[in-house]
């Protein structure tokens, strides 16, 4: 099945697969995802339509756009649909946007360079994350609520508390714009991609067991700069430095290690000796 409409910037499935929802020039369109049949056809925003969301239920539809506001939209009503409310603050275009995974905030990319937290219910603005420095392109919610995801301009992927909005983390690595993101299941991993036609996985729990290559090819860890391992040179051009898991480029799969489990230091000194008796 083709579905014809203007540029489409953005699509989303409900969760049972029924209605597909996408952005469409300045409006949100919600089709059958059998037949094709246009369900509704949502009118409000003024500028064009970047990004679209729908609740876990079902129930709610949210939309960013280019006129640098966020609808909530009720889904369940005629085929016109109903604004249950805009939430204002962002100062330019709305790039992306997205709902917790259990429908009670959304949170909102925009070029402003911020990412912004809303009570999906009142429309009231719950938090203002600032941190990059140039237009946020992705943002979600980790499946538990408790980690916001960002992607930038700036070619960092920010992890941010959404209790307090304290920046969490900031992972470095692109050499391109980062235009989505995606946390696992489990909330120890996301996944990244850019315009530097790479997609990364990052490890983003605190392990003490981080490492970085240096220019004489030994691999050191961090933060306590302990040489762990030397590498030949032609190895170390493909290495992927942690807390990067994988990239995967034009040239393929790079190289990674992975020290998790190692022992360094008197950690291996104790481990050898209770492993001698």
């Amino acid at each position: 099945m083709v579905l014809q409409a203007w540029e489409e910037l953005s699509v989303a499935f409900s969760s049972d697969a029924t209605p597909i929802v996408f952005a469409s020039d300045r409006h949100v369109q919600v089709l059958d995802a059998s037949t094709g049949r246009l369900l509704k056809f949502l009118k409000g925003h003024t500028d064009v339509v970047r990004s679209v969301a729908l609740s876990s239920d079902g129930t709610r539809i949210v939309s960013g756009s280019m006129d640098k506001s966020v609808r909530v939209w009720d889904a369940s009503t005629g085929s016109t649909g109903a604004e249950l409310g805009t939430l204002n603050g962002h100062t330019k275009g709305v790039t992306s946007i997205a709902f917790s995974s259990d429908g009670r905030r959304i949170v909102s990319g925009s070029w402003d360079n911020s990412v912004r937290m809303w009570d999906a219910s009142t429309g009231a603005e719950l938090k203002t994350l600032n941190g990059h420095t140039e237009n946020v392109l992705s943002v979600a919610f980790s499946s538990d609520g408790t980690r916001i995801v960002s992607g930038s301009g700036d070619q960092s992927v920010g992890v941010w508390d959404a209790l307090t909005g304290a920046e969490f983390k900031v992972l470095n690595g692109h050499t391109g714009a980062v235009s989505a993101i995606a946390p696992s299941s489990d909330g120890t991993r996301i996944a990244s991609g850019s315009a530097d036609c790479s997609v990364r996985v990052w490890d983003i729990m605190d392990h003490d067991k981080h490492w970085v290559p240096t220019p004489d090819n030994w691999i050191i860890s961090l933060p306590y700069s302990q040489r762990l391992l030397c590498m030949p040179p032609e190895f170390n051009q493909a290495l992927c430095p942690s807390p990067t898991l994988l990239r995967v480029s034009r040239e393929g799969c790079a190289t990674t290690l992975n020290f998790t489990n190692s022992k360094v230091g008197t950690e291996w000194a104790e481990c050898y000796a209770s492993s001698a008796f």
